[in-house]
C-alpha cells in the first residue's frame, strides 16, 4: 500500500514542479522581450536605424515562429515534450546573448561635444571656411554598412529567438493536461499564466535600471566623466546588459526540463474514433508527416469556411495589432511627446500599464469562471467594454505638447520666421563651417532650439568645475536673442546664451495623466480577452479544437503581431520632419518629430485597427443570433 501511495504521490508532485518551472520559463520568455521593446528607441539611436527597421526586427521572433507551428501540431504527442523545451529554451538564450553581438562588434558610441576634436566638432569657428568638407564619423549609425552588418545581426538573432520559443507552450500546456490529475489540468494551467503575465512588467523595469546606465560603461570604466546626462537627446543607456541578464536566466530556467520523464496519453484514454472524428482520422499518431503535410491546406480550409469562426479571429488579428503597435512603441512615444526618458518611460509602462492590463486579464478570467454566460451573453461581454475603451482614447488626441521651436526646422532664425524655415544655415551662422552631421541640441535662452551650438553661433563656453568634460552654458551665441544683460562689447550684436540639451517640453504635466488613461484603457479592453477565446472554442467541434488553437495564432501572427511593428513604424517614420545625417547621407534615426502628427497617427491606427475589429465582432454577432443557443457548459452541436 505504501509503494502504491508513493507511486501516486510521485506524478503529483512532479507536475507541480513541471508547473513551476513553466512558469518561469515563460516569464523569463516574456520578460526578454518586453525588455526589448524598451530598448527599441535606444537601438535606434545608437545604430542610426529608423521606426520601421526596428519595428520589422521586433516582430521577426514571429515569423521564425510562424514558420514551424505546423511541425509542432504534428509532432506534439511523438517526441520527449520536455526535452524539446529544454532544447527550445537554451536556443533561446542563445539568441538573446547574440542579439547584444552589435554592441561587442562595433566601435564606441561616437556623438558630437565639444571634447570631440578640441571642441571643433559642434562650436562655431568663423575663422574656418564655411565650404568645408564634411567629415565622416564612424560610431553612433555613422556608417552605413556597419549599421546594416548589425541590423541583420539583430534580425538573425530575432528569427533564431522566435524558433526556440516554438515548443514551449504547446508542449508546456499538452504536458499538463496529460500528466495532471483529473480536475487539476485547468488550475495548473491558471497558476502558469498567472505567474508568467507578470514577465513584460519585469521586462520593462529592467529596462528602466540598465538604460540608466551608460551604454560604453564596459569600455571606459564606471567611474569615467560624461558630458552627457540621462535627459540629453544623445543619451544611450547600456541596452545590451539586459539581454545577458536575459540570456542567462533563459539557460537557468532551461536545465530542469532535461530531468523531467516524457508522458504519453494511455491508450484507454484516448477516445474512440468515431464516424463524426474526421479530424482525429487525419492527423493520428499513425499518419506519415508527408501525409499530414498533404492534408494540411484542407483541413486548414475547412475549418475557415466557418463564418463566425473566421470573423472572430479577424476581429482578434484587428485587436492585436492595436495592442502590438501600442507595445511596440509606446516608450518611444513618451520619450518624444513628453519628453520623459528612455528610462523613465519604461518604468511607467512596466510599473502601470503592464499591471492593469494583467489585472484585467485575470478578472476577465474569474468573471467568466462565475458567470459562465451563454454565447449571446459572451457577444456583449465582448462589446461593452471594447466599446468603451475606445471612448477612453479619444481624449488622448488633445493630451499631448506640440514639438518645440527649432530654428532651421519648424521655425526661422530670429525675424526671418518662414523664409529660413526646414533649413539649417542663416545669415547668423553662415561663417561657422556647421557641418550637416551635427546634432548636439542646445535650448536658447529665448526658448529656440538649435540643432547644435554651431548652429546658434556659440563661439564660447562655460563648463562644470567638478566635471570638465560637462558644458553648463554657451555664451556668445550669435543667432539666440539675448533676453539677460549681454557682456560688455557685444551690444547690439544680439549675443544670447544657450544651454545644452533639448528645450522643456510645454506640457510634461500630462505624462503621468495620459499613462493612467492608456493603462486604464488596457484594463478595460483586456476584459474581453477571455470572452473571445471561449467564443472561438465554442464554434468548432471538440476534436477539432487543438487544430483551430493552432490555426488562430498561426493567423494572429501572420495578420497581426508580424506586420503590426513595421506598419506602426512606417507610420511614425512619416512622422519626422528632420532626419539625422552621416556621411552625407541621410541616417536612419529621425532627430525631431511633428508631435502632432506623431500622436494623431500613432493613437489613430490603433483606433482604426480596434473599430475595425469591433465591426467584425458585430457581424460575429450577428451570425450567432440565427444560431441555435450555444452554451458554455456543453459543446455546439454544429460549428457556426
Amino acid at each position: 500500500m505504501e509503494e502504491e501511495k508513493k507511486e501516486k504521490s510521485k506524478p503529483s508532485c512532479n507536475i507541480k514542479i513541471f508547473v513551476l518551472c513553466h512558469s518561469l520559463l515563460q516569464l523569463t520568455q516574456l520578460l526578454h522581450s518586453a525588455y526589448f521593446k524598451s530598448c527599441i528607441t535606444t537601438i535606434e539611436r545608437r545604430f542610426g536605424f529608423n521606426s520601421m527597421s526596428m519595428g520589422t526586427v521586433s516582430s521577426l521572433h514571429e515569423m521564425g515562429n510562424m514558420v514551424l507551428v505546423v511541425f509542432v501540431s504534428y509532432f506534439g504527442s511523438r517526441v520527449n515534450r520536455p526535452r524539446f523545451i529544454g532544447f527550445g529554451g537554451l536556443l533561446m538564450s542563445c539568441a538573446a546573448a547574440t542579439l547584444a553581438l552589435p554592441h561587442f562588434l562595433s566601435k564606441p558610441y561616437q556623438y558630437h561635444s565639444m571634447s570631440a576634436a578640441g571642441g571643433s566638432w559642434d562650436m562655431c569657428v568663423p575663422r574656418e571656411n564655411s565650404s568645408a568638407p564634411e567629415v565622416c564619423r564612424q560610431g553612433g549609425g555613422g556608417d552605413p554598412s556597419e549599421a546594416r552588418t548589425q541590423w541583420l545581426t539583430l534580425a538573425a538573432s530575432q528569427v533564431l529567438f522566435g524558433i526556440g520559443s516554438v515548443p514551449i507552450q504547446p508542449f508546456g500546456i499538452s504536458y499538463i493536461d496529460d500528466f495532471a490529475e483529473p480536475g487539476n489540468s485547468a488550475l495548473y494551467i491558471a497558476i502558469l499564466f498567472s505567474i508568467s503575465v507578470f514577465g513584460p512588467a519585469f521586462g520593462y523595469l529592467l529596462g528602466s535600471m540598465m538604460l540608466r546606465i551608460y551604454v560604453d560603461v564596459d569600455k571606459i570604466g564606471l567611474d569615467s566623466p560624461l558630458d552627457l546626462t540621462l535627459s540629453d537627446p544623445r543619451w544611450v543607456g547600456a541596452w545590451w546588459m539586459g539581454l545577458l541578464v536575459s540570456s542567462g536566466c533563459l539557460a537557468l530556467a532551461s536545465i530542469p526540463y532535461f530531468f523531467f520523464p516524457r508522458v504519453k496519453v494511455p491508450a484507454q484514454a484516448k477516445a474512440p474514433k468515431t464516424e463524426s472524428d474526421p479530424l482525429k482520422d487525419e492527423t493520428s499518431s499513425e499518419t506519415s508527416l508527408i501525409d499530414f503535410l498533404k492534408m494540411f491546406p484542407r483541413l486548414l480550409l475547412r475549418i475557415l469556411l466557418r463564418p463566425v469562426f473566421l470573423l472572430l479571429i479577424l476581429s482578434q488579428c484587428c485587436f492585436s495589432s492595436s495592442i502590438t503597435g501600442l507595445a511596440t512603441f509606446l516608450s518611444k512615444f513618451l520619450e518624444h511627446q513628453y519628453g520623459t526618458t528612455a528610462a523613465y518611460s519604461s518604468l511607467l509602462i512596466g510599473a502601470i500599464n503592464l499591471p492593469m492590463a494583467a489585472v484585467g486579464l485575470l478578472l476577465g478570467g474569474v468573471v467568466m469562471k462565475c458567470v459562465r454566460p451563454p454565447v449571446r451573453t459572451l457577444l456583449w461581454l465582448c462589446l461593452a467594454p471594447l466599446s468603451l475603451s475606445i471612448l477612453l482614447c479619444v481624449p488622448l488626441f488633445f493630451m499631448g505638447c506640440s514639438t518645440q521651436r527649432v530654428a532651421g526646422v519648424n521655425t526661422g532664425y530670429g525675424d526671418t520666421q518662414d523664409q529660413w524655415t526646414n533649413r539649417s544655415l542663416s545669415l547668423c551662422n553662415s561663417n561657422c563651417s556647421c557641418l550637416n552631421n551635427m546634432f548636439n541640441p542646445v535650448c536658447g535662452e529665448d526658448n529656440t532650439e538649435y540643432i547644435s551650438p554651431c548652429h546658434a553661433g556659440c563661439t564660447d563656453v562655460s563648463v562644470d568645475t567638478l566635471n570638465p568634460h560637462r558644458v553648463q552654458t554657451y555664451t556668445m551665441c550669435s543667432c539666440v536673442t539675448a533676453l539677460s544683460a549681454v557682456p560688455a562689447g557685444a551690444a547690439g550684436m544680439g549675443m544670447g546664451r544657450a544651454l545644452p540639451g533639448s528645450c522643456t517640453k510645454s506640457c510634461p504635466h500630462l505624462v503621468l495623466p495620459a499613462i493612467l488613461l492608456i493603462a486604464f484603457a488596457g484594463f478595460i479592453a483586456s476584459l474581453s480577452h477571455n470572452p473571445i477565446y471561449m467564443m472561438v472554442l465554442r464554434t468548432v467541434f471538440q476534436e477539432e479544437k487543438s487544430f483551430a488553437i493552432g490555426v488562430q495564432f498561426l493567423l494572429i501572427r501572420m495578420l497581426a503581431w508580424l506586420p503590426a511593428p513595421a506598419v506602426f513604424g512606417l507610420a511614425i517614420d512619416y512622422s519626422c520632419v528632420w532626419w539625422k545625417h552621416a556621411c552625407g547621407k541621410k541616417q536612419g534615426a529621425c532627430g525631431y518629430y511633428d508631435n502632432n502628427i506623431l500622436r494623431n497617427r500613432y493613437f489613430g491606427l490603433q483606433l482604426g485597427y480596434k473599430c475595425l475589429g469591433l465591426v467584425l465582432l458585430a457581424l460575429a454577432g450577428w451570425r450567432v443570433q440565427h444560431t441555435p443557443c450555444l452554451s458554455i457548459e456543453k459543446e455546439p452541436g454544429v460549428p457556426v
